[in-house]
């Protein structure tokens, strides 16, 4: 699609040495804003060419000189070794056996030292100190008498000697510059110096409009091993375990009146995933961690305002702590914030934040490989190809939230040898600015209030399934299919925790639908929550008196109570476990329904689930090898909607669209802004006066639009096309 060519609202990367690309391409893309990126600088040329600037700051690495002189401020991470078979008296432990020596150094101080742990796994006792010897000179740790046979774990202090996202980007583009220190700001001298360097750093860059920290100072988990097919040892975006340190240990027993121990870091070897229900402990210790970020990295913004700048936060690599739905975000004082995006959830993560601005960093990055490794600035690489996907995504959710800014990242010299995307690059600018310009903030149509339901809540919201960026992963597959379909979906979504419920049941009165999906036992889902009176009781009278909900997988999922799903009544379906082998299932037909009417006969449900079977009154939809996929039941006067799993697609969304409408009893207005063709989406503007029907596919389609008086017309659109109408 061609449109008229506009300027503002665009973030260029910028380069020394590329000034006549950048700014032919600042002209073509209609940028406002040029931007260094890691590892590139921007000359005079850029910074005088009239342009506002951003420059990218981590405030806790590129300070080597200082941190060497300072080891002892360095960052840190609990760690553990695997379980090791006492075969043999003694046993005897390598603590760093299997991890990236060039990532962590064993802390043997004698303040590290108290928090050492060693664990005979097989009995889950933990050993008195003085029962193992540890020996700096070889390495290891000895447990003189263990029982036979039985497995041992060493949890240990380990300092981090390279920064992850700097070791990232050495082996991503071969970069062969100093390794960059983490520095941990807990200390008063760490403080002081990283204060004192951006006061500095402010003075020394009057041209900068926006200082744009990537994020604050603690990154999300990213252990390396030290076999390069085990590389991405272990990875959890919400986790806290970089943030450790004895400080951190000795500050939070001196607030909260106890000691954390490595155990609660470790927990068995699991560690404190984000897919796991949190502990009472993890929520203190991250309550504790913010609201230190919060509190030195407000003293930071200050310093930025005071120069007359504005400070941005892009919070994909270092942003725990800063939360941006947790209770302390606001005493940032964030001017705006930044979010990379391959998704429409990821879109709305970064949308739905209270904040004044809000910018996308497309994908790909201007890197030669992506995420995952394979080629896009490169020989083999398809970067157009890769763009137009992430954009379909995108878009959706832009058509449904506030977003004021895009833009790109990396390296500029590299488009040199592809024409094509920056032609691609174009035509999505010009696009964003006219989406941008119909919307103008107003909150399009929507139909019905949703609530997601999971142990976190807002504290994740749109993000509580993510491991690393939008990797695709088959156990939350499902999950991530419900978050990417509601993120360009005509409804409120709200994110509520089963804390919330608790502390205030009167919660659900504003919510038309709950969905919960997810594993069973896993935060997802609730686990041991729905083992509690008031939850279980909250969300069955809510749907006994005309509320909808909507479960995925194993929804309310706890072996307890004489069942495994604790909604069985609700939903009308449970899962063999092996405890009601011995009793019949005898419900098996299949229906027609107005959930499944735009669905094809075979419906993807992806990996789905195995051993599910319908209760007595219950309506199956779909049925594979005789577990059910799909199912309908009523309870009481509400609805309530089993489904076994949905991958994301437009066809996939369409059936969740039907079913949210089916379970709040409004199936007479479906066809209100609306199209027959799954394929297209309608979106209107009614404050606004406009409503659009997008094409979300690249290739032609023809559709019915319904608009909101329920009156229709017929329509043929091209490959992705958007067109706007006045109301």
């Amino acid at each position: 699609m061609k449109f008229e060519h506009t300027s503002g609202g665009f973030t260029l990367p910028g380069e020394s040495g590329q000034e006549k690309l950048t700014l032919e391409l600042a002209k073509k893309w209609g940028a406002d804003v040029i931007r260094d990126s890691d590892g590139t600088q921007l000359s005079d040329e850029i910074l005088n060419a009239g342009y506002d600037i951003y420059s990218t700051i981590c405030i806790i690495r590129d300070h080597n000189t200082w941190a060497k002189e300072h080891p002892e401020c360095l960052q840190q991470s609990f760690l553990s070794t695997e379980p090791v078979i006492a075969a043999e008296e003694p046993l005897t432990v390598k603590p760093m056996a299997g991890f990236f020596d060039e990532q962590f150094k064993i802390n043997d101080r004698p303040e590290a030292l108290r928090y050492w742990q060693v664990w005979d796994r097989t009995a889950n006792k933990l050993l008195p100190a003085d029962t193992w010897q540890w020996d700096a000179a070889a390495g290891t740790v000895t447990v003189a008498s263990p029982v036979p046979f039985h497995a041992y774990t060493v949890s240990f202090l380990a300092w981090r000697t390279w920064e992850e996202i700097n070791m990232y980007n050495h082996v991503t583009n071969s970069w062969t510059s100093e390794h960059l220190l983490p520095v941990d700001p807990r200390t008063k001298e760490a403080q002081a110096f990283l204060y004192d360097w951006l006061k500095n750093w402010c003075e020394t860059h009057p041209q900068t409009n926006v200082v744009r920290f990537t994020s604050m100072f603690y990154n999300f988990v990213w252990i390396w091993g030290s076999d390069k097919r085990n590389q991405n040892l272990f990875t959890d975006w919400g986790s806290y375990d970089f943030t450790v340190s004895e400080k951190a240990l000795d500050d939070f027993a001196a607030q909260y009146g106890y000691t954390l121990t490595a155990e609660d870091f470790i927990n068995k070897g699991s560690l404190q995933v984000t897919h796991m229900p949190p502990t009472a402990h993890k929520r203190d210790y991250m309550e504790f961690t913010q609201q230190f970020v919060a509190g030195y990295g407000k003293k930071l913004v200050d310093l930025v305002h005071s120069y007359g700048k504005r400070a941005y936060v892009f919070y994909d690599d270092s942003w725990v702590g800063v939360e941006p739905y947790g209770p302390h975000f606001k005493k940032f004082g964030f001017d705006g914030v930044l979010k990379c995006v391959f998704s429409g959830y990821e879109a709305r993560m970064c949308a739905d934040v209270d904040a004044p601005v809000h910018e996308l960093r497309f994908h790909p990055y201007l890197f030669p490989v992506g995420l995952g490794g394979a080629p896009t600035f490169a020989p083999g690489g398809n970067p157009t190809r890769d763009a137009a996907e992430y954009w379909n995504h995108v878009r959706r959710a832009l058509l449904r939230a506030k977003i004021d800014r895009i833009g790109l990242g990396g390296y500029l010299h590299l488009l040199n040898d592809f024409p094509d995307f920056v032609e691609y690059v174009e035509s999505v600018c010009d696009e964003f600015r006219v989406l941008y310009e119909n919307i103008k903030g107003t909150t399009p149509y929507c139909i019905k209030n949703v609530a997601v339901l999971n142990c976190w809540g807002k504290m994740r919201a749109w993000g509580n399934h993510m491991v690393h960026h939008g990797l695709y992963y088959k156990q939350n597959y499902s999950y991530f299919g419900i978050i990417e379909a509601l993120s360009g979906a005509p409804f409120n979504v709200t994110f509520i925790s089963f804390e919330d419920i608790l502390e205030n049941p009167d919660i659900l009165k504003d919510i038309d639908v709950i969905i919960n999906v997810g594993d069973a036992d896993t935060a997802h889902t609730g686990g041991e929550y729905w083992c509690n009176p008031i939850i279980s009781s909250a969300i069955k009278k809510f749907v006994y008196e005309g509320g909808g909900i909507i479960g995925v997988g194993e929804p309310g999922a706890h072996q307890a109570n004489g069942r495994f799903f604790q909604l069985a009544n609700v939903f009308g379906v449970e899962e063999e476990t092996g405890f009601t082998l011995g009793y019949d299932k005898y419900n098996w037909e299949v229906h027609k329904h107005f959930i499944t009417e735009d669905a094809s006969e075979e419906i993807d449900f992806g990996e789905g689930k195995a051993n599910i079977y319908a209760l007595e009154g219950s309506k199956i939809l779909a049925l594979r090898e005789r577990d059910v996929q799909l199912a309908v039941n009523a309870f009481g006067q509400g609805r309530a909607v089993y489904i076994g799993g949905l991958p994301y697609s437009f066809e996939n969304s369409r059936l969740l669209y039907r079913a949210i409408l089916w379970s709040t009893h409004e199936e007479e207005n479906l066809k209100k802004w609306f199209s027959t063709n799954y394929n297209v989406e309608v979106h209107a503007y009614i404050k606004n006066g406009k409503y659009c029907v997008v094409n979300n596919t690249y290739e032609p389609q023809k559709t019915t639009v319904y608009k909101g008086d329920g009156t229709s017309f017929e329509l043929q659109m091209e490959a992705n096309q958007i067109i706007w109408y006045e109301i």
